[in-house]
């Protein structure tokens, strides 16, 4: 009996271990997930950017594609803002939406995804709606090659509603294998290599890549062999070296001046696996110091393309350190290394506050979680204002323990910690995890708690809650805009709504409170959301 369209894509996703889809179902999904079969599993969220970001997640813990199903072009809009950070993020997702039937297409009835490729660009690597249903199981393996291979990323496929019950050309889809790593030019390795040795005073500056390479281990060998500084890019969303480490000096700053000024008096820098560089403020200056020459190593060759200094090597980041610690000269120690004091954040903490308020500090916060927080606890963080304090106190020190967004878009890390907790729990790590989110950056997707509850994820959900956009408050004093209306959000009442959500949700006030509610909670099999008042500070952004 000849297959259908749908009985191929389904075996297709199981030779290439997708039993997993998230998603929000909508009417034109429907066909799709109709007779659901007994071995997938469907994460429900209640709106489409979490759950690309819940997908997101779970594909960085279990180093594997992700698939995500949103509704047409409604949905796909919804989820457009976690699209761009998972492309940020170089996380492999098939991202698929439904279609009006063929038969409506042309007349662009109500729900239509009008111009299905253009919509999610520029933030997919491929978009596609196949010309024929016969298409669709050759699309999804085309789409999983893409979203693996170099630089990783996000896919889209529209598939219109009416193509899964139509027979499929084959019985079998075609199954490929694709590559993940690309190789360097060796030529050009060793001229790094030499230019490494060469120098007098070298510094290293490793971006995420390493991390999400499983690069830990060999980025601290070369650094040794070197013995030589090492900065985190600017804004790294995954840790790439320890923060307690001995040659660690910390996470660059994001704006050009400040961060020039860090590489003052090195002669090399050497950027792996980042781009260069990751800016946000605009505060005017050169580049990179006048007697610096830089080296960058990215597997992305419109990274590459678009640095405004150094010159570039096209690699996977992991296989080049692999490379040049066999090509590098040993390196006596030097000068101890200096510290930044809020280690991976790219701007420093707020002054300390002198109050007679009973009120926490986010200082007294974030030491008292990390006190009270098992070691091997994963730490998810969307509390922008707080990263000079939370860095400060709670050091990230092992690989695969730290998660953000490379995009600065908000409404990312509630969700996805639903997924990285659903990875823990798939992989077999059992590692706890927390969330450390902002009162209003939690407004974003706050529907990922329902998601959590409903999955019965032990979650750890920290939400601080200063009353107000701190950070944007940071930026006004940046920027000379006094005046500026919205930065305060008062009367979020954040244990009904974790409550509302399904969660076990406390507020929690004092240092007592915060490690009895989070002994509590790290005990618990479901979600808990603490909601825990601190006192408004506005940070430096340089």
């Amino acid at each position: 009996m000849q297959k259908t369209i749908r009985q191929v894509t389904f075996d297709l996703l199981r030779k290439l271990d997708i039993t997993t889809v998230f998603g929000n179902p909508g009417s034109t999904e429907e066909t799709f997930l109709k007779d659901f079969p007994s071995d997938f599993r469907y994460i429900q969220t209640l709106q489409e950017a979490s759950a690309v970001a819940a997908a997101d997640g779970y594909a960085q813990g279990m180093r594997k594609v992700a698939m995500v199903n949103v509704h047409t072009s409604a949905g796909l809009s919804n989820a457009m803002s976690n699209i761009l950070t998972a492309y940020m993020n170089r996380t492999p997702l098939i991202i698929t939406a439904g279609n009006q039937t063929r038969e409506m297409l042309l007349m662009e009835p109500w729900l239509t995804n009008i111009e299905p490729e253009t919509l999610p660009k520029p933030w997919v690597k491929w978009s596609y709606q196949p010309v024929r249903a016969e298409d669709v199981p050759a699309a999804f393996m085309r789409a999983y090659a893409m979203a693996l291979q170099p630089p990783a990323g996000p896919v889209f496929l529209s598939i219109p509603l009416d193509d899964w019950d139509k027979p499929a050309l084959a019985q079998e889809a075609v199954v490929r294998s694709v590559p993940q790593r690309i190789g360097y030019d060796p030529v050009r390795l060793q001229e790094f290599a030499t230019a490494l040795s060469n120098a007098k005073n070298p510094v290293l500056i490793y971006g995420s890549a390493i991390a999400r390479g499983q690069g830990w281990d060999i980025g601290i060998k070369l650094a040794e062999k070197l013995n030589v500084p090492v900065w985190a890019a600017p804004a790294s969303e995954r840790p790439p070296f320890p923060e307690t480490h001995p040659l660690y000096a910390g996470g660059l700053p994001f704006a050009t001046k400040p961060l020039s000024e860090k590489l003052e008096g090195h002669d090399l820098a050497i950027v792996i696996g980042a781009p260069v560089f990751r800016y946000y403020p605009y505060v005017a200056g050169s580049y990179i110091p006048e007697k610096l020459r830089l080296l960058h190593i990215t597997d992305d060759p419109i990274e590459a393309g678009r640095a405004p200094v150094g010159d570039s090597l096209l690699s996977d980041a992991v296989l080049a350190l692999e490379g040049l610690i066999n090509l590098v000269a040993p390196r006596a120690a030097s000068n101890s290394v200096v510290k930044q004091p809020h280690g991976l954040a790219p701007h420093p903490a707020a002054p300390e506050q002198t109050s007679q308020s009973s009120i926490l500090s986010a200082t007294e916060l974030f030491r008292t979680l990390r006190e009270v927080s098992p070691k091997e606890t994963v730490l998810v963080e969307e509390s922008p204002s707080n990263l000079g304090e939370l860095h400060r106190e709670w050091p990230i020190e092992s690989p695969d323990s730290f998660y953000t967004f490379a995009s600065g878009s908000l409404g990312w890390n509630l969700p996805a910690s639903v997924g990285i907790a659903l990875a823990e729990r798939d992989s077999g790590r059992h590692r706890p995890v927390m969330a450390i989110i902002g009162d209003g950056s939690m407004q974003y997707s706050i529907q990922g708690l329902w998601s959590a509850a409903q999955q019965n994820l032990p979650i750890v959900f920290i939400i601080v809650k200063n009353n107000e956009y701190a950070i944007l408050k940071s930026f006004a004093v940046l920027e000379e805009t006094p005046g500026v209306p919205g930065l305060d959000i008062p009367n979020l009442d954040i244990v009904a709504l974790g409550k509302g959500y399904g969660c076990t949700a406390v507020r929690a006030e004092t240092v007592e409170d915060v490690k009895k509610t989070c002994e509590e909670a790290f005990k618990r099999n479901g979600p808990t959301v603490i909601e825990v008042p601190i006192l408004p500070s506005i940070p430096p952004l340089i």
